[in-house]
């Protein structure tokens, strides 16, 4: 059955069906480049989330009961789909979320890392076998699935997040509720249509399009055991504090950042700039690991400014479609709104600012364009030890201070965690000891050398640590999230004898 009838809107996935759901409303995805409809697509309601969580209820317990081979076997199609439809899917998830094109292709090549590393993991080992301390017992560690889990992705990686979610979730023995982003409905509905070819049963995996309401819904539910979130930190929180009132509910979210490039005076400035460019520009700026700190060494600075203030000026934005483009367009009129804000705040609060391209020349929007969201770099240089809220809230867009500091490596790290935030960092050093200096105290979960702050691979955990997360939904880390421990013991004996001494004698009055 297709997902949409002609010239009706996109229908959700439910059971095994795709079904315009209870609801009356719909709602449109917008390619953010020209402002161009891309599709219509029925929006969920609570009542879609019900029968979704009913479903992936009543198909858990014979989903379990496979063998991970067997639920990864499912996979494997669409890991194959995804390889084979790499250019047209690139193309789609950039004109959606409107990141540069080869961003949209590197999108969907991490998603089909995500499925071949899940599916991949099924022949691995499970478990660990513990010493104990009585020869004569075997003590081993098992995990089996939660049972519903709940996935929330973001627009930014519409297609390579929900298989972090996903993949792993469905390969351990759980079935899943998943709402995309309403940003980015069209991908969803393509990663649903997959499903459905792939002959997974029904209630296996669910899709409910929409909006905050359906998300919420997802993590109220009673039948919903785990909650994987990627995305902001206002809504992360909230997830994590309604979750924290059920005992028998996780939450794993991965949140935003406040990230820093740190620049010492070891740095070979071709990579500091090349890798500070990258960090703050890459997906315009819209990443949960993006650079908006610059932390640089006074010896190296007034270089290092020049050559980046340079390339801020000149840096390409333009059409995502375009090779030659290094940036596109930010995501939704609301969120223009927003960056511009901060880029006003930051002037308010007295910066000095260095480029400013918030509005772009009429001439640097490409022709047939003139509808996106266009916005260029905004970089300014402020005091580190200022509390001023531009350098410290997160702006996710190209929106970068340069901080300068005069001390040694453990001044910068200082700086470094001077935020609420703490997912991803850089250090840019030819001194091996300030390396493993950063390695070792900067507050973060993903830490990078002589590298851009961005650009993880699928087999690294990915999250971080403050106000970032806690870490889990990705990667190999998300088995912990998606899975219960339990710790076995067997004795072997015909006898009982315990651990720490205890006696195990049966002892009775005398008569």
């Amino acid at each position: 059955m297709s997902s949409r009838q002609s010239g009706q809107p996109y229908r959700q996935y439910i059971d095994g069906e795709w079904t315009e759901g209870r609801g009356t409303e719909t709602f449109e995805s917008e390619n953010p480049a020209t402002g161009e409809s891309l599709g219509e697509f029925h929006r969920g309601t609570e009542g879609d989330v019900r029968a979704a969580t009913a479903a992936a209820d009543e198909a858990s317990e014979a989903w379990r009961n496979r063998s991970h081979i067997d639920r990864a076997e499912f996979l494997w199609d669409i890991y194959q789909e995804l390889k084979d439809r790499h250019e047209e899917l690139g193309e789609i998830v950039t004109k959606e979320c409107g990141k540069e094109i080869s961003e949209g292709k590197a999108d969907v090549t991490e998603a089909w890392h995500m499925v071949e590393w899940a599916a991949g993991d099924a022949r691995h080992p499970k478990g660990d076998v513990v010493p104990s301390e009585i020869p004569s017992k075997d003590a081993y560690m098992r995990r089996k699935p939660r049972g519903v889990v709940g996935c929330i992705t973001p627009w930014n990686f519409p297609v390579a997040i929900p298989f972090w979610h996903m993949a792993v979730s469905l390969v351990e023995g759980n079935t899943v509720v998943w709402k995309p982003a309403e940003q980015t409905p069209w991908c969803g509905q393509i990663i649903a249509e997959m499903f459905e070819e792939s002959g997974i049963p029904d209630g296996v995996f669910n899709m409910v399009q929409g909006y905050g309401d359906a998300g919420a819904a997802i993590v109220d539910d009673d039948r919903v055991d785990a909650v994987l979130f990627t995305g902001s930190a206002e809504v992360g929180h909230q997830i994590g504090e309604r979750v924290a009132r059920d005992p028998g509910k996780l939450a794993a979210c991965e949140m935003g950042g406040k990230n820093n490039v740190v620049v010492t005076e070891h740095a070979d400035l071709d990579i500091a700039v090349h890798a500070a460019l990258m960090s703050s520009f890459k997906t315009t700026g819209q990443r949960c690991v993006s650079s908006e700190r610059l932390v640089v060494h006074e010896d190296v600075y007034d270089e290092f400014k020049a050559r980046f203030v340079e390339l801020a000026e000149r840096v390409s934005v333009g059409d995502p479609l375009d090779e030659d483009t290094f940036m596109g367009p930010l995501i939704e009129a609301e969120h223009k709104r927003k960056v511009a804000e901060y880029n006003r705040l930051a002037d308010d609060e007295g910066v000095n600012v260095l480029v400013d391209r918030t509005e772009l020349d009429d001439d640097e929007i490409p022709d047939g364009h003139e509808d996106g969201h266009w916005a260029g770099p905004f970089v300014y240089e402020a005091d580190p030890h200022e509390d001023l809220r531009c350098t410290h809230e997160e702006v996710f867009g190209p929106h970068v201070a340069l901080l300068e500091y005069s001390g040694d490596i453990e001044e910068a790290v200082d700086i470094q965690n001077d935020t609420d935030y703490g997912l991803a960092g850089a250090v840019i050093s030819e001194d091996y000891r300030q390396l493993n200096y950063f390695r070792d105290h900067a507050e973060i979960g993903l830490a990078y050398g002589n590298l851009p702050c961005i650009g993880a691979e699928v087999q690294l955990p990915f999250g971080g640590v403050k106000k970032s997360g806690n870490g889990y939904p990705s990667a190999r880390e998300v088995i912990e999230a998606v899975t219960e421990r339990t710790a076995w013991t067997l004795n072997n004996s015909k006898e009982i004898r315990m651990a720490q001494g205890l006696s195990a004698d049966i002892k009775t009055d005398s008569e």
